[in-house]
């Protein structure tokens, strides 16, 4: 008989310690076991395999309804099938009209707004007249705003260093806003 068998046992036979112990000897199991079963689901399933482990493992010890395992598959089994019920549950959770119904996900395109012409043209106008003052502060500015880059970005693309490209950055700010903003 193997430790695992034993602590059943011992389970059956009412010793609330033994669920303690039992946790840590199938866990790895339980967690491939979980793995395999959220492998077989949808893209975009959002249970985790850890949170289906924790679940099933709390209804399978439950001390109000603990079950007689003959053996540790007999266990394993048993939990494969709490971890199925877990999944069905939560599938027509999502099949509920007020979790979505049947709607389906749509991904949308990651496209920044549109800014107003106004604005654009208000940029344009400063970066025109920062560029007079400090060329390098201007492609700084124009290379985070219009290219999205960090300091480390800004920094590899004008072959300065982080710290200039973080300085020229707070410079535009300052020239832009003025010393109280």
């Amino acid at each position: 008989m193997n430790e695992v068998t034993r602590i059943l046992l011992k389970m059956e036979q009412g010793d609330d310690a033994a669920a303690e112990r039992l946790l840590p000897l199938v866990y790895d199991e339980l967690r491939k076991l979980a793995a395999a079963r959220l492998a077989e689901e949808r893209p975009g399933q959002t249970l985790q395999a850890t949170a289906l482990v924790h679940d099933a493992y709390l209804r399978l010890v439950n001390a109000t309804k603990c079950e007689r395992w003959n053996s540790r598959a007999h266990f394993f089994g048993a939990a494969a099938q709490a971890m199925r019920r877990i999944l069905v549950e939560n599938a027509r959770r999502k099949r509920r009209l007020r979790h979505g119904g049947a709607q389906q996900r749509q991904e949308l395109a990651d496209v920044p707004a549109r800014e107003s012409d106004d604005r654009l043209l208000a940029l344009d106008e400063a970066l025109t007249r920062l560029a007079g003052e400090d060329p390098l502060a201007a492609r700084v500015v124009e290379l985070r705003h219009f290219a999205g880059l960090g300091h480390e970005g800004i920094a590899a693309a004008l072959a300065i260093t982080v710290y200039q490209a973080r300085q020229k950055w707070t410079y535009a700010r300052l020239v832009a806003c003025g010393p109280g903003e």
